[in-house]
């Protein structure tokens, strides 16, 4: 099982804001999954990647292949009291799932 959180990279997050958005993602779609799938995933060490977006049209993309597939997911929109304007799209999570769920919706995504 894994967790991919896709991060945009065209609005110039420096890198505590990233990782903030980063966490506020995998937290808020692991609250989105079941007990079963949140236990089995955090035994097996909660494996989390984390991904490329290019743009909030993207997030959004991917978000709703997320949803069509059934899996848990979560967008995250910033709150505006440092770097970025209120309701920003910043991030996504999908997953907790099966490795090859979440790789339909993620896979052809590069590294961040």
């Amino acid at each position: 099982m894994k967790q991919a959180i896709v991060a945009r990279t065209d609005i110039g997050m420096g890198k505590g804001k990233l990782a903030a958005q980063v966490a506020h993602a995998s937290l808020s779609a692991y609250e989105d999954t079941g007990e079963r799938a949140r236990k089995q995933w955090k035994g097996e060490g909660q494996k989390k990647v984390v991904l490329k977006a290019g743009g909030e049209d993207e997030v959004f993309r991917l978000a709703e292949k997320a949803r069509a597939e059934g899996l848990p997911h979560a967008i995250i929109r910033d709150a505006g009291h440092t770097q970025l304007d209120p309701g920003t799209v910043t991030a996504l999570a999908v997953g907790p799932a099966d490795d090859d769920l979440v790789d339909r919706v993620t896979g052809s995504l590069s590294l961040y």
